[in-house]
């Protein structure tokens, strides 16, 4: 399937328009009652998806319809009004509501990206030459989607992050009684279990010094969530310095993965009248 597939940018700016401030054509503060009218918002939430999906700089993206300052004072709007995080949280109750998050079984694990821009969570990669990168750890539920992340540098330990990563749990409401987190070797230290001990978690770790094949454990899904992230090349090369603003884009991106996953599962299962005649 398609990072961004076609049909699925219609449905997706129908609910990111509803979340969006009614605004005049025309300024209201203008002297004279008349001004160039406000670029739609429309033009810059297609610009962002590009941005996001090719990873191309703001000047390469900028045409006759909008300038690249345009679209970044729109996007620090947006990011103000808290808007990505609100689409990505109706994104993750949706599917829950059709299909169901499986929140009993949670894998989280770390992945270093690049970061030639540096930033205010880029550090020196330990597997790129000591040049600048970006660490995230994600978590995700039994299936793959992503349910939170954590920004670094690329030369912190994945062990340290895990506690704020797991923090995201708290905005998912009710959790099932039962929990367990797959984690692969770099976790496993008395320190991360008495962590999860202490939160009621269990924990599934693999052990250093030990094989132990991806497919054993739910911790794939994961690893896959970090692929489909990946293929957003504006998060794969991340050239944005402020920290606020690569969340913005995370929860874009895994808006439109929970909105793909969600469509795709649910055409087994359910019938709505736009429902395509191939399961996508």
């Amino acid at each position: 399937m398609p990072a961004l597939p076609s049909w699925l940018t219609e449905p997706l700016w129908e609910q990111f328009t509803a979340l969006l401030p009614e605004r005049p054509e025309f300024s209201p503060d203008h002297p004279l009652g008349c001004h160039r009218r406000r670029i739609s918002d429309r033009v810059i939430f297609d610009k962002l998806l590009q941005l996001l999906r090719f990873g191309c700089s703001y000047e390469a993206i900028a045409d006759t319809t909008c300038s690249a300052t345009t679209i970044r004072s729109r996007r620090d709007e947006w990011i103000r009004l808290g808007v990505f995080a609100q689409l990505k949280q109706i994104a993750l109750d949706s599917y829950d509501r059709i299909v169901g998050l499986l929140l009993d079984q949670i894998a989280v694990d770390g992945s270093i990206t690049k970061a030639p821009g540096g930033g205010e969570v880029a550090g020196r990669s330990p597997v790129d030459r000591g040049k600048q990168g970006l660490k995230r750890s994600g978590m995700t539920d039994g299936y793959g989607i992503p349910l939170g992340r954590v920004l670094a540098g690329a030369n912190r330990h994945d062990s340290p992050l895990l506690a704020p990563t797991l923090d995201r749990l708290d905005g998912l409401g009710p959790l099932p009684d039962d929990i367990t987190v797959h984690l692969d070797a770099g976790y496993d230290s008395d320190k991360t279990r008495t962590l999860l001990s202490e939160r009621g978690l269990h924990g599934r770790i693999a052990h250093k010094g030990e094989k132990a094949p991806i497919q054993a454990s739910r911790r794939r899904h994961v690893e896959r969530t970090h692929a489909w992230q990946n293929a957003f090349y504006r998060l794969a090369r991340c050239y944005e310095r402020r920290t606020t603003v690569i969340d913005a884009f995370f929860d874009l991106a895994d808006t439109i993965i929970t909105l793909r996953s969600l469509i795709r599962r649910a055409w087994t299962t359910h019938r709505w009248d736009e429902r395509p005649n191939r399961r996508p």
